[in-house]
């Protein structure tokens, strides 16, 4: 595909723009960028057109929590997911699959943690031994946090990941980072440039981190419903948060994947082993306390108070398949109380910013030609989004259906 232009004409479409839905009109693409929007726009010689009446043009969504697994950038590219933002990876396995997707628009464009922290004998420390992760470091308390960042960095990391689990939402116990070395972690990263997210499934966790300043939370939590206090500190933090809500949907119980996997728009593009996964019910012991109307309750007031929410999904985690999981979460948003106007931007402009990530999320000139167009109407009907007909990376076509 490496071939195929850097340029398109699409004609007729109507535009999410990353933050509002734009009446029919031309989109012309030179040379991987947008060049420009507007009713009376030809094309040069040569170009390929694309005539999209009736269908809707959004930039490629992005995933703000997925954790990569052989094939997922290709995956996630089937369904208009062209940035994947990862929170936990063996960092050579991460700079190979950045390295697939700069020479192949059909894989999604990544951004990785590489290594998160957590202490020893921690979550997900058990996937070593499953051989799922290899070998990692971990951070034994404050004096060894600032050691631990430089690592990451010098190993590519774009951003921090900084685990909070101790099991309760799982009824399996494990060890903890404490306050003093959180806090050790965001002051070293940010001395370092770099963002800090945290994982977090517990409200006092949730607090902790915001406390500590982290830039934001990569789930909601499951524990306990929201208080005002905790509504109040994450708007005082200025923090975004990924509720993660399809995950934490299956971490609660819900068979959601089974459905989303017999939604014909997206059952044709699962390979079998996502259609495995997507029916594959969360481990969890006896004493568990998981319960997703409190994130969705949380997400309904954040949204309220004007805190950034982030489309992401915990894929491959059971019950998501990279890609597909993403639209779910577009509904579950939109069943929190978001618009779906306002979660389509929650997996355009609001990850790019908050990643800083500022040439792509949104259709305007000069910025990257990450595409989706789609049948339907997305804006006034969520679910419209799985509706893919063409996806592009940098102006080449990634994938086009049938």
């Amino acid at each position: 595909m490496g071939s195929t232009p850097a340029g398109v004409l699409v004609e007729g479409a109507r535009v999410f723009d990353g933050h509002r839905v734009l009446p029919p009109t031309t989109v012309l693409v030179l040379e991987g960028r947008v060049a420009a929007l507007g009713d009376r726009l030809g094309a040069p010689a040569g170009l390929p057109g694309v005539r999209a009446d009736g269908a809707t043009l959004l930039p490629g969504l992005v995933d703000a929590h997925v954790h990569l697994a052989p094939g997922a950038l290709r995956a996630a590219v089937r369904f208009g997911v062209t940035t994947v933002v990862d929170m936990f990876a063996d960092p050579a396995a991460a700079r190979s699959a950045k390295e697939e997707a700069a020479a192949d628009p059909s894989a999604a464009d990544l951004r990785s943690a590489g290594f998160g922290a957590t202490t020893p004998g921690g979550h997900p420390t058990r996937l070593v031994g499953q051989g799922l992760l290899p070998p990692f470091p971990t951070v034994g308390g404050p004096d060894e946090a600032a050691a631990f960042v430089a690592a990451r960095v010098a190993e590519g990391s774009d951003h921090l990941k900084v685990v909070l689990e101790d099991g309760t939402t799982t009824g399996r116990p494990v060890p903890c980072l404490d306050a003093g070395t959180v806090r050790a972690l965001v002051r070293a990263a940010h001395d370092r440039g770099l963002r800090v997210v945290a994982h977090t499934l517990t409200r006092a966790h949730a607090l902790l981190a915001l406390d500590a300043g982290v830039d934001g939370l990569a789930h909601l939590f499951l524990d306990q419903p929201p208080s005002p206090g905790f509504v109040e500190a994450a708007v005082r933090s200025g923090a975004f948060v990924v509720p993660t809500l399809t995950s934490l949907a299956a971490r609660a119980g819900h068979a959601r994947g089974r459905d989303l996997a017999a939604d014909p728009r997206i059952g044709h593009l699962l390979d079998p082993h996502a259609r495995d996964l997507l029916g594959t019910a969360f481990p969890a012991a006896p004493g568990a306390r998981a319960d997703l109307s409190h994130a969705t309750a949380t997400a309904a007031r954040l949204h309220e108070a004007g805190v950034p929410l982030l489309a992401g999904t915990d894929a491959a985690s059971p019950g998501t398949a990279h890609g597909a999981s993403l639209h779910d979460e577009l509904a579950l948003l939109v069943a929190a109380g978001l618009s779906p106007v306002a979660a389509l931007a929650a997996a355009t402009s609001a990850p790019a910013a908050a990643f800083g990530l500022p040439d792509r999320g949104r259709i305007a000139p000069g910025l990257r030609a990450d595409l989706l167009l789609v049948r339907g109407e997305p804006g006034r009907e969520v679910t419209g989004t799985r509706a893919v007909e063409r996806v592009w990376r940098a102006g080449r076509e990634a994938f086009a259906a049938g």
